[in-house]
This record gives structure tokens, sequence and C-alpha cells, in this order.
């Protein structure tokens, strides 16, 4: 399960995708997750999807790598639907005891999980085509206004690109740790749910430890280096468009449009 997270991993492969500008995928990501919540339309989240499937091929991305990403978010998927059933009042088309399962709660459930599932995989699409480094320049150069109101553009940047660092470590961390308690005789999957929780105790204290001395030599190390802040630095490769970028906003355009069109005739 741990392998299957891929938020803040980086897909190393040669696209077109892969070659935008981060500020172009940052838009283009921010603009698609709000087309998400602008329409509550079956044919917009159709919409929505095929052109994810669309970014999913140009990026050479495997589908499978796509769809195993989701698989540590499942217990929240099947959750939402779930409640979404259980309490949206409508036309009861099944009862058990006090609960009751409306046609309305149905249709809404689908509303909600295939906005989580595009919500999750949009998102995943920006990390797996973005190095970190990369992401964090694009979201300095992004949020470069801000700093006339003395807001520390870069220090917030670098905190998100070094948090999203940390995900795949940690991740690591964590599975080596797991596996080293079940060499021990640990047992993480008998057990009612509170049993569960108390096993991964084990796990979280050593797990805490490791982030915390990983956190503390990071701040050493940049100490060492005399890291000041984004004042007078300058970056190895600056951003710059290319027309792969204008042709990339111009199909955003075209999706805003369609979206637009298809939730207010469709």
């Amino acid at each position: 399960m741990l392998r299957d997270i891929t938020l803040g991993q980086y897909y190393q492969t040669k696209s077109k995708l892969h070659e935008l500008d981060p500020r172009t995928k940052l838009v283009g990501t921010f603009f698609y997750l709000i087309s998400l919540f602008i329409f509550t339309n079956a044919y917009v989240y159709v919409f929505a999807a095929s052109f994810l499937l669309f970014c999913v091929a140009v990026s050479h991305i495997p589908v499978t790598y796509m769809i195993k990403g989701m698989k540590p978010i499942i217990f929240l998927l099947t959750f939402t639907l779930v409640l979404n059933m259980l309490v949206t009042p409508g036309e009861v088309i099944f009862s058990l005891w006090k609960l009751s399962i409306t046609k309305e709660g149905v249709k809404q459930a689908l509303y909600m999980g295939a906005r989580l599932t595009l919500l999750v995989m949009g998102s995943n699409m920006m990390t797996l085509t973005t190095t970190p480094t990369r992401l964090t320049n694009g979201l300095e150069r992004l949020m470069r206004p801000l700093k006339l109101i003395k807001v520390p553009v870069h220090e917030i940047a670098m905190m998100m690109s070094i948090a999203l660092r940390f995900i795949p470590i940690l991740m690591d961390e964590t599975d080596r740790i797991m596996k080293a308690q079940l060499a021990r005789g640990a047992d993480f999957e008998s057990g009612n749910l509170i049993k569960k929780a108390k096993s991964l105790v084990p796990v979280l204290v050593p797990l805490f430890i490791s982030a915390f001395r990983r956190a503390n030599d990071l701040a050493m190390a940049m100490e060492a280096r005399c890291y000041h802040g984004g004042r007078g630095r300058t970056q190895m490769k600056p951003l710059k468009y290319k027309a792969c970028d204008l042709a990339a906003y111009i199909i955003l355009l075209l999706y805003m449009a369609g979206i637009i069109l298809i939730g207010k005739y469709l």
C-alpha cells in the first residue's frame, strides 16, 4: 500500500507534458481542479475525465501507474460514497432498519466519487511530471507579486518543495520500519480496529524520530551552506516560456470553454 502512494513522486520520462514550464502546469492544475466544482453534471465529469486521459496519454505515464495511486484513498472514497447515499434525502429505493438509500443519494454519491477521483489524479499528474525543484521555482515566480505586501514567497515555496520531497522518503522509511517489525513478530493485520491502531505504535515512534532527525540534518546542511532565504538568490536554469506553453494555455482555454458550455447547455 505504501508503495502505491504517488503524490510527491516524479515519474522520469520524455514527453511534451514534462517539458512544459512548471508555471503552466500549476495554472493548468488550478483551473482543472476549479472546473470540477463549477457544475455538478455527468457530462462535465465525462469531459473532464476525457481531458485527463488526454494528458495521461501525452505524458507517457502508464494508466496503471495512475490508477495505482488511487489505492491509498479507497477507504476515503468508499466512506464518502456510503455517507452520501445514506444522508441525502429523497426517494427511498432501499431501506434496512433505520438506514435508507435514496435515488438522489446514489446520484450525489456518484458525482462526489467522480469528483474526488479526478481531483486526486489531476493533482498527481502535476507532481508526476514536475521535479520538486522546478515546482518550487514555478511557485515562487507565480507568487512573486505577493512580495509587495511582504509575504515570504521564497520560504513558502521552499517549505512546500521540502514537504513534497519528504513524502516518498517517509513512505520508504515507514515501509522499512514495518518490515523490521514484521521480522520481529509484529502483527498489523489481525484484531479489531483498536488493536490494529495499538500495533502501529512501534512504527510511529521510530518514524517520528527519523523524521525529526532528517529535518535537523537538513536544517544544519542549509545553515552550513549559508542559506538565508530568497534575497539575492539566482537560478541555474531560469524559467522561460516556450511555444509548447502557449499551445498548452490555448488548450486550457478551450477546455474551460467546453466545461462552461457543457455545464450550461447539457
